[in-house]
């Protein structure tokens, strides 16, 4: 796959993925603010609205407002540079799925950096899934787009610059 095409292909996985991430939040604030929970599947999946200020389940939570500023926005807002830039420079030898995988990665991180900067810290959560006692915590479609990413990078990436992806696409 060309170089041109791959970068191609990140940008608009990375938009798309962004834009749902926005349009669910929006739908969230809209829909589930101030609301009781919806439940579906038995309460296998459940749609209740959080905000959380911390970083994965709440951690940091109670940071105070700078330093959380720092940690849980710049911090990371400077992460997904690095990542974007890593992943531009190196699309030449990189597999199409790593670039995905990346791509899903950015999105996501963006999708909750873009709540923390214009939303007070606030991160927009709302979905919950589990099984009789056993539950997540509450998330967005961005820490999804980030977990995929993270898996996508554990099954496609095979290590010392060979990907997986790219010997299936030579042939």
């Amino acid at each position: 796959m060309r170089v041109s095409t791959k970068i191609f292909l990140f940008c608009i996985i990375s938009l798309v993925f962004i834009s749902c991430d926005r349009i669910t939040k929006n739908l969230a604030k809209v829909h589930l603010m101030n609301k009781p929970e919806i439940s579906y599947f038995h309460d296998t999946f459940k749609l209740e609205y959080a905000e959380n200020t911390g970083a994965a389940l709440s951690l940091g939570d109670s940071l105070p407002k700078a330093l959380s500023f720092w940690l849980l926005s710049i911090m990371p807002l400077a992460f997904m540079l690095a990542l974007l830039i890593y992943t531009i420079r190196n699309s030449a030898t990189m597999s199409w799925m790593k670039m995905a995988s990346l791509a899903l990665i950015f999105a996501g991180g963006l999708g909750n950096i873009i709540d923390r900067l214009f939303f007070d810290r606030h991160v927009t959560d709302f979905m919950n899934v589990g099984i009789m006692g056993l539950r997540t915590g509450i998330f967005n479609v961005a820490d999804v787009a980030v977990t995929a990413g993270a898996i996508g990078l554990l099954v496609f990436y095979k290590g010392r610059g060979e990907d997986v992806g790219d010997r299936s696409l030579s042939r």
